[in-house]
Parts: C-alpha cells; structure tokens; sequence
C-alpha cells in the first residue's frame, strides 16, 4: 500500500488554509490508500500557524513545519519534501486556484509508473497582463533552458521518492525548484488543468519576487546572460568600427571636421550604461557564487509538529 505526502506552502494564508483542508477532505483523501498533509509555515505574518495546527488538532496525518523566516516558496517546499514520508509527494497551492481531484489525476499517474507528474495550465483566469508576462517567461524559458516546460508552466508538481532525494542532494540556493525537476529528468507525464480566479485573500507573488525567479531561471539553468553580453559586445566593435571608417571617410574625401560634442556624449553615456548593465549581469553570477560557496542551507526549520507529538 502506498503513501502520498501532499506538501503545502503557506505563506499569508490564513483566509484559505479551513476551505482548503474541508477541500481536500471531501474530493481527495477519502480516495488515497495512505495520507499525509504537510503544511509548511513560510514565515507568515498572520495567523497561518495557529489555523495549520488547529487542521493539525483534526487531522493525524498532518505534519506542521514552521520555517525560522521567510525562505520563498520553493525552499517552503523543499523544507516539506525533507520532512515528509511518503512513496512519493505532490505540491499543491494554497490559494484555492487549482482543482484539488488534480492530486488523484498526478497519483494515478505515478502509480502508472512516471516518477514525475508536471501539472500543467492549459488556461488561467487572470488579467491579461499576468497572461502576456506569463506567457512571455514560459515562452523563454522553453527555449533557452528546457524544452520540458509544457507551454501554459508550471507550478505544481508530484515527484516520486527517488526524485525527491535527489532534489534534496541538490541543495541549490537561488534557483528554481520546479526547474529543477525538470533538470533531473526520469520518466515525466504532463496533465493539463485550467487554473482558477483567485477568489479569496490577496496574493503575495509580488513583482519583485517574479523578476528574481525570471533571473533565477535564466543564471541557474543557461548562459544565455553571457552570450548576451558577448553578442552586444560584437555589435558596438562593429558599430564603432564603421562609424569611424565613415568618419575618416568623411574628413579625407570631403574635408568635413570631426565635431560633434553632443553626439559624442549620448554615445559614451549609452555604451557606459550598457557596461554597468553587463557588469550587473556578472555581479548576479559572482553573488550566486559566493552564496553558494557560503553553503547555508536553502531553509531553517524553526518547529515540527506531528502525531507523537
């Protein structure tokens, strides 16, 4: 008889974690051979923790983890991945948006054989900025670090036991988890689902916390940053190049002076901008170096709580 450890990251959830559990309760665990419910406290400000450990009072199968801070998501999940005991183990989402019978759609396919289930959206009820800049990522990051992203992305994800030690021997710091599935290979099945409006509480995933994923991905997985600046690079020589020959061109065959203070500035202002931008590029390289030579771990564990407790 196998066991489905079911990890949810909570980060300001106070509002959906009841809704969720009554969810889950009535669609999914009556249907599962053996269960666990990993709720992993992500430095919430409110009342998260004490609505996980009343679910916690209700329910034997659930593990409360509270990190020391706020880790970001994929180090809640990889917090939940570290503790949970399952033959295998399935994200889900906090915030009501995915349909919760996708649990039972990824476990059949496990049991089917696929050590990794990526749940993909093949729709989403969000506003048409979210979709455009949604869109544009997933777009990339198909084609410049792996073709294994499905086209609507992905959040959420089943991975079998073997999958998960070999994530946790990873230990990445500043990267992407959901990425990191997909770079570890083994067989992989795609289902698709339409992700919902959110209808309850307020979003956390910030514009700032997206640009740091988009970087994440791009610095992590592909060199693309570098052949960037190696190609501007290439253009502004050649640029630079003809411009003169055009110059001395001028000046040789039709006596024209070289002047041209204005133009001259608006040029070395723009190529001084674009090697600060070229050395913010390495910066983020060299800053994820040191971090990593640091080797801090990806998250701190604060308190665990479960059944013999």
């Amino acid at each position: 008889m196998s066991r489905i450890s079911i990890v949810i990251p909570v980060y300001w959830n106070e509002d959906t974690l009841g809704m969720l559990y009554d969810d889950l309760k009535e669609k999914v665990l009556p249907k599962l051979d053996e269960y666990e419910l990993v709720f992993v406290d992500d430095g919430s400000g409110d009342a998260s923790w004490k609505v996980i450990n009343e679910i916690k009072e209700k329910d034997d199968n659930v593990i409360a983890v509270k990190l020391s801070r706020n880790f970001g998501e994929h180090a809640a999940i990889l917090a939940g991945l570290s503790v949970c005991t399952g033959d295998c183990a399935v994200t889900k989402q906090a915030d009501l948006q995915e349909d919760s019978l996708l649990i039972l759609e990824m476990y059949e396919s496990w049991k089917r054989g696929n050590k990794v289930v990526l749940a993909a959206r093949e729709g989403r009820e969000d506003t048409f900025f979210t979709r455009l800049f949604a869109g544009i990522y997933y777009k990339l990051v198909r084609k410049y670090v792996t073709d294994r992203m499905p086209e609507g992305g992905c959040d959420c994800y089943l991975v079998d036991r073997q999958v998960i030690k070999t994530l946790l021997e990873l230990n990445e710091m500043n990267s992407s988890l959901t990425l990191q599935v997909m770079w570890v290979g083994y067989q992989t099945d795609v289902i698709y689902f339409q992700r919902k409006k959110r209808e309850v509480g307020v979003g956390r995933w910030t514009f700032a916390k997206k640009f740091k994923l988009m970087l994440d991905s791009f610095i992590s997985f592909t060199y693309l940053p570098i052949r960037l600046m190696w190609g501007v690079g290439i253009l502004f020589f050649i640029f630079a190049l003809l411009m003169g020959i055009s110059v001395f061109v001028e000046y040789f065959t039709k006596g024209t002076p070289v002047a041209g203070w204005a133009s001259l500035m608006c040029i070395l202002l723009m190529s001084s901008g674009l090697i600060l931008w070229m050395l913010g590029f390495l910066g983020e390289y060299i800053w994820r170096t040191f971090d990593a030579s640091r080797n801090r771990p990806p998250f701190i564990i604060d308190e665990i709580r479960k059944k013999e407790d």
